[in-house]
């Protein structure tokens, strides 16, 4: 009985760190695709957003258009995961580069972990900031 447990504690942890990797390749995925409606799925309702020199609190429909406006204006060429925090209190933060027809940016991102994790906020910032 014993062994039994064991084995289902193992099989939820491993699976639920297996979801936090899938999150954060399907945010990543999300980003290298330019699209800002694929990004802000992953959204919460209001959600604390820098782009370059756009900085405050938004909506995910305002938040989906400034990046919209982002995205038209620097076309994405890659964008790859530099760094993940581990997991602490139920938060996670990423950092990568973005890298657009217009140069690069450093990109952070601090995700909420949950049965649906989310996006609380997102920075797309020059290189240099």
């Amino acid at each position: 009985m014993k062994t039994k447990t064991v084995l289902a504690l193992f099989i939820i942890a491993f699976s639920s760190f297996a979801f936090r990797i899938d999150v954060i390749d399907d945010i990543a995925a999300a980003i290298r695709s330019g699209n800002p409606k694929n990004i802000s799925k992953f959204f919460i309702e209001n959600i604390d957003l820098k782009v370059i020199d756009q900085d405050d609190v938004y909506s995910k429909q305002q938040a989906e258009m400034i990046l919209k406006d982002f995205f038209s204006k620097h076309a994405v060429k890659s964008f790859t995961v530099a760094h993940k925090s581990e997991p602490k209190n139920g938060s996670q933060y990423v950092i990568g580069t973005l890298e657009t027809s217009n140069g690069k940016f450093r990109t952070y991102f601090l995700i909420k972990l949950g049965t649906q994790s989310q996006i609380q906020l997102f920075r797309i910032e020059t290189e240099n900031e």
